[in-house]
């Protein structure tokens, strides 16, 4: 039952499990996540910090349950990564979409200190590389917001 639970939740309910492409799919749970707690703040700082302490407890038992560093089904990394990205920035589909692309691409070309990160071990090297790559995600997000508001379409 316990290793079920653990299992559910850092797969974020099987997503994990998607062929292929396993992260990406938990990217996507993130951003359904976020359409769907976008607009309440406080209930989306709660799930936030709910997925992120969860994310902490459980990525590391799985990656032990499964005998793989950083196993590929856990994706509950990715959906914190997510909606760590699209926090604060103010909705706009153009905006999610931005972020998806970007979120991957961080999140695949590991720039620096994403790919030490990943290193470290258990929930630690699980959760942290995609924690920075959504902060670096939510960063170039909230650039591109001021930057178009200071220079508005003509």
């Amino acid at each position: 039952m316990f290793k079920s639970l653990v299992r559910m939740v850092s797969t974020f309910f099987y997503t994990g499990y998607f062929p292929l492409i396993p992260g990406t799919a938990g990217s996507l749970a993130g951003i359904l996540g976020y359409f769907l707690i976008k607009n309440n703040l406080l209930v989306y700082l709660f799930t936030l910090s709910t997925l992120l302490v969860l994310g902490f407890l459980v990525s590391g038992r799985t990656e032990k349950l499964i005998g793989k560093k950083d196993p590929p089904c856990v994706v509950i990394d990715e959906v914190c990564g997510m909606l760590l990205g699209l926090l604060f920035v103010p909705y706009n589909i153009k905006l999610v979409i931005i972020a998806f692309f970007i979120f991957r691409i961080l999140d695949t070309l590991k720039p620096f200190p994403v790919g030490r990160l990943e290193r470290l071990k258990g929930s630690l090297g699980i959760m942290t590389d995609d924690l920075v790559a959504g902060l670096y995600t939510n960063i170039i997000l909230q650039a591109v917001v001021m930057l178009t508001s200071l220079f508005p379409p003509k």
